[in-house]
């Protein structure tokens, strides 16, 4: 099984560098697109839209709504519009946060399969907009890599600060595993990362990897619990299988559909971006 992932691991770290580092920006955008329809696909089934044509229309559905933001936004060149955007993903996360926080009582909010749906537009086309507007950039290769990097961090050291000193449960009923001392050791490694970007950041930014990445390290936490909360109401156990060894594509990228679009809005707001 851990040769298994760690295979896994590599295969999708090697196609995530190539397609970042050789796509030019439409093949990016086509990339991105491909990668969060399957998690589209995979959301529809945590939704409770079980049948495979209920899962297709949800996967269209998606694939028109991004698309027409995406016309509106200018594919991401209209910053102003763009942040309206992300800012409504970001309240839809604080909302989801209370969610978590209220679980099992919070189910009868959201426990229907059109509301767990309607759910999957906010969390999924924001994420993709973001990724997309973050190639774009000047930078974009790099902030891309960081956000990737950070949320990586912040998984490992939670993973072994968790297996090492975890005591207080975060959260039992969503998921049992994770405790508050992985939380924070997720955020130290996390720190790490940012401290290392402050050393060979230019002036007026010595100090903005901290107030971007930091957050964000502790916002993945969030999305990883929100699809834990509705695997475990659900009743399975990954969202998908298309991964050997990890699951489907949303038990990857769980962290950091919250993640980017507030990493994407702090990025605009410091002037990092630019």
């Amino acid at each position: 099984m851990l040769k298994e992932r760690t295979f896994s691991a590599v295969i999708m770290a090697v196609v995530f560098i190539a397609a970042l580092t050789l796509l030019p920006w439409l093949g990016f955008v086509v990339f991105a697109a491909a990668v969060f329809l399957v998690g589209a696909w995979e959301w529809a089934n945590l939704s409770g839209l079980v049948p495979k044509w209920q899962r297709a229309v949800f996967v269209v559905c998606i694939a028109s709504a991004a698309f027409v933001v995406a016309q509106i936004t200018q594919w991401t060149q209209n910053d102003q519009l763009l942040t309206q955007v992300l800012i409504a993903a970001c309240i839809w996360w604080a909302v989801a946060l209370l969610w978590v926080q209220g679980y099992p009582s919070s189910t009868v909010l959201w426990q229907s399969a059109c509301v767990k749906a309607v759910i999957g537009f906010f969390v999924l086309i924001p994420a993709w907009l973001a990724t997309i507007y973050l190639h774009q950039l000047e930078q974009g290769l790099r902030f891309i890599f960081i956000v990737v990097l950070a949320v990586a961090c912040a998984d490992i050291g939670a993973y072994f600060f968790g297996r090492r000193f975890g005591k207080r449960k975060l959260k039992a009923a969503v998921s049992p595993g994770k405790s508050w001392e992985g939380v924070w050791g997720g955020v130290f490694v996390a720190g790490i990362l940012a401290f290392s970007l402050s050393l060979i950041s230019s002036p007026p930014h010595f100090y903005t990897p901290f107030i971007v990445i930091m957050p964000i390290a502790l916002v993945s936490v969030l999305g990883d619990l929100l699809e834990s909360m509705f695997k475990r109401h659900r009743g399975i156990k990954d969202s998908g299988n298309i991964l050997p060894g990890h699951g489907g594509v949303l038990d990857r990228i769980d962290g950091l559909v919250a993640a980017v679009p507030v990493y994407t809005i702090l990025l605009i707001s410091t002037g990092w971006g630019h």
